[in-house]
């Protein structure tokens, strides 16, 4: 089976968490741990907001990229895969937004 480029991204993450800091960003903001990772993903998230926000196209599609990157970085250093995201989009598919959200309030 043929992996798609997050796949693909996700097993180039894995290789080089422990990696040379100094030779590879993954490893350089693995070592300095899930809070770094989680604030870098944040940083992304507010720019691509502001690329939406600005209906630049180029740039959300840039932002969007550096976002889903992030994402699997921290998703990696969480033990966690894609699979897991998709098992969970499939368990809330045909859901209602609505139900999902207040099934979760306990």
């Amino acid at each position: 089976m043929t992996q798609d480029v997050l796949d693909r991204l996700i097993a180039r993450i894995q290789l080089n968490r422990n990696a040379d800091p100094q030779a590879s960003y993954v490893a350089k903001l693995t070592a300095k741990g899930r809070a770094k990772i989680a604030q870098k993903l944040g940083e992304e998230a507010v720019e691509t907001v502001i690329a939406a926000m600005g209906n630049d196209r180029t740039a959300l599609v840039g932002e969007s990229a550096d976002l889903m990157f992030h994402l699997c970085l921290l998703l990696v250093d969480a033990g966690l895969t894609l699979d897991d995201v998709r098992a969970e989009l499939e368990r809330r598919e045909g859901v209602s937004g609505i139900d999902e959200k207040a099934s979760r309030k306990g």
